[in-house]
């Protein structure tokens, strides 16, 4: 198992991996804009987490919890 911040750092790669600016231009750069502010980002290394936890790859649970942080940071924006 990782530590917080090893885990922490390792979404943090995949997400800035992901997260680019797309075409329309006036959709995605909100999205890529409030994902690059920051934050704790607790609830993608507690996904991260609970998988290696329950015994499967943490790598496995990039997408559940990149799909997490967004959410959360759409609950924010609305």
């Amino acid at each position: 198992m990782l530590s917080v911040t090893q885990y922490k750092e390792e979404f943090l790669s995949y997400l800035n991996k992901t997260v680019q600016d797309r075409e329309p231009i006036n959709l995605y750069q909100p999205i890529t804009y409030i994902l690059s502010l920051g934050g704790k980002r607790m609830r993608p290394v507690l996904a991260l987490m609970t998988a290696d936890i329950f015994g499967e790859d943490y790598k496995e649970a990039l997408d559940v919890a990149t799909a997490i942080e967004v959410f959360h940071n759409f609950s924010l924006v609305h």
